[in-house]
């Protein structure tokens, strides 16, 4: 009996274990590595799910466009918020100045991703096909940005797979509100560079 109560344990163990264990969506999904001023990051990019988001994604990474850029909006939990929400960036130089990007894409909020924590999905305007070069890392399980009937959501395509720990130091900075931008972190956080890996 003692053994066979030894052996369950060890098998709950094991399956707690496994579930905990990040698993890639697909064998051949790309993996970047993000430096920032705040510690490394590694994303596993969904290139199965969302493969035009990707392509974007990567297109610009090759480019070395978001190296030297800011997170510039950080919405953690706050005075007005009672849950950390997400952090945004790939768009602005430090100093709010705005980078070109490249012609925007088709929106893949239709592609079965949520919105969960540790997503990285496509910032955008109200035109659900406008999403460029800015990206945010959800900070909470945002499932009302998934898209439903009454929204066109927004589309994930990757996921951080390690570096949780300085995606959570980013959004206890502090923020302020720069000219009508709110929740910009009051000293910059630099994406020094993002690579394949």
């Amino acid at each position: 009996m003692t053994m066979k109560f030894a052996l369950i344990c060890f098998l709950g163990l094991a399956l707690a274990a496994a579930m905990a264990a990040p698993v890639p969506a697909h064998a051949g999904n790309t993996v970047v590595v993000m430096e920032t001023s705040m510690g490394t990051v590694e994303i596993e990019l969904f290139d199965d799910k969302a493969p035009i988001t990707v392509k974007n994604f990567l297109a610009y990474v090759d480019d070395k466009h978001y190296d030297g850029l800011i997170f510039h909006r950080v919405i953690g939990k706050g005075d007005f918020n009672d849950k950390d929400f997400m952090i945004q960036g790939g768009g602005f130089e430090p100093g709010l100045k705005k980078k070109d990007t490249k012609a925007a894409i088709k929106n893949e909020a239709s592609n079965g991703l949520s919105n969960e924590l540790g997503t990285l999905a496509m910032a955008r305007t109200n035109d659900p096909d406008s999403a460029t070069n800015q990206f945010f890392v959800n900070l909470d399980n945002n499932k009302f940005l998934d898209k439903s009937p009454r929204s066109d959501g927004y589309a994930v395509f990757g996921k951080v797979t390690k570096g949780m720990d300085v995606v959570n130091k980013i959004k206890l900075v502090k923020v302020k509100t720069v000219g009508g931008y709110e929740n910009v972190p009051a000293e910059d956080v630099i994406i020094k560079s993002i690579k394949k890996k």
